[in-house]
């Protein structure tokens, strides 16, 4: 990786230092963030401008890749003190950038307009001891990432084309979509891949694959509408049998298991965060038919609404065949549902935890609440598993934040 010239603003050739303010970091953070929206339009302004050349790689509309800037920083930022020794999430970014065909030079263009937005929105407190500070994290931060980059160029493709072999609309706003990859693409039950669609260049979404790898390498992912979401809209209303995506590496590991794993658990899903969930469940019963042991597995999948028990046939039977496996469905919306009613969290803190680990999957607010309600009945936190990406670090935010008022308040 090539190194930007050293300048009194921006000093990106000064040497990094084995100890940052991690205090200074965090504390000119958040002032800069108080201009809201500001900052990332200054950001990407800088970059185009000073190098036109990156603009193609960006999609044409920026306001998502806007939000996506402000929370990857915003968590880099909150862990400089200890980014080299938590450092996967960075190695994740690193792999996950190259299909957008980033290269190592880039992150020397990225450097010099996130310096020169501080120093904008900052003012007089952009001093020579802060920028050294902003320097030396951001230094570790692009060798981490140029590193996982080009390791993991020496095994795999930068994408993967996969043509969609099936759309199953099961409900108005959710889609069934099965895709095979053209190539071998290896994935664990529990994580997730990116993928762009032909009728939305440049814009990457993640989603879970909904089973357990298989033979013929095909692949279910659940998509729900989102309303306003220019993805989710298209893949669930255009995208058709014979169209080509493409996948980015898969990802996460906090959802996954090891094999045999003989740990007990209770899986909460709300809504689509049932599809990681669902592709474990698969993996389990697979053990089971090859040695006839298994863990002892509780699924709670909470919806709005009956209707979107999408998967409810499948689940059903599972349970109904398979002695270790235990299915109840909660409905938050609906008062004449006959079944359990509720918010999914609660009544999960409601089961027996004792000896079991928890996996928790939907959106931010659910899995914050699922926390919350978790570690308030008595489940310590390292035995409750969720995943989060860099995109959604402010989801992370808000479910760590639950963690931490549960832990205070037991």
């Amino acid at each position: 990786m090539g190194r930007p010239s050293r300048s009194r603003n921006c000093p990106l050739e000064a040497d990094r230092r084995s100890l940052m303010d991690a205090y200074a970091l965090q504390r000119s953070w958040d002032r800069v963030t108080r201009h809201g929206e500001q900052v990332p339009l200054y950001f990407y302004s800088h970059l185009f401008v000073s190098h036109p050349e990156v603009r193609s790689m960006f999609p044409l509309s920026m306001a998502n890749q806007r939000d996506k800037l402000v929370s990857a920083l915003g968590r880099i930022v909150s862990n400089a003190d200890r980014i080299e020794n938590d450092a996967d999430f960075l190695r994740h970014l690193g792999r996950d950038h190259r299909k957008y065909a980033v290269v190592a030079e880039h992150y020397n263009a990225v450097g010099a307009s996130l310096c020169a937005t501080l120093k904008h929105f900052l003012g007089s407190e952009w001093d020579e001891e802060l920028a050294a500070d902003w320097t030396a994290a951001y230094q570790v931060i692009a060798r981490i990432m140029v590193e996982a980059a080009e390791t993991a160029s020496e095994t795999s493709p930068d994408w993967w084309d996969a043509e969609v072999v099936s759309v199953e609309r099961r409900t108005m706003d959710l889609t069934l979509l099965t895709v095979r990859p053209g190539r071998a693409f290896h994935f664990r039950p529990g994580q997730s891949v990116s993928m762009e669609i032909p009728q939305r260049p440049r814009q990457w979404r993640y989603f879970s694959p909904a089973n357990a790898p298989r033979r013929d390498g095909s692949i279910d992912l659940h998509v729900q509408q989102i309303d306003g979401g220019q993805v989710s809209t298209a893949v669930v209303r255009s995208l058709k049998v014979g169209d080509t995506v493409k996948l980015g590496a898969p990802v996460g590991e906090r959802l996954t298991r090891q094999a045999d794993d003989p740990s007990d658990l209770l899986m909460v899903a709300g809504g689509t965060g049932l599809a990681p969930l669902r592709a474990v469940l698969e993996e389990i019963d697979q053990e089971w038919q090859r040695s006839r042991t298994a863990p002892r597995v509780h699924l709670l999948h909470g919806v709005r609404m009956p209707w979107h028990l999408y998967d409810r046939p499948w689940l059903r039977e599972l349970a109904q065949r398979r002695p270790w496996f235990e299915y109840t469905e909660v409905v938050s919306d609906d008062p004449s549902y006959p079944g359990t009613r509720g918010k999914v969290g609660k009544v999960a803190a409601r089961q027996a935890l004792y000896g079991r680990t928890a996996m928790v999957c939907g959106g931010p607010q659910m899995v914050g609440h699922t926390l919350e309600q978790l570690t308030a009945a008595g489940m310590h936190p390292e035995r409750i598993k969720y995943e989060h990406f860099y995109y959604a670090a402010a989801d992370q935010h808000t479910a760590e934040a639950a963690l931490t008022r549960s832990g205070d308040n037991r």
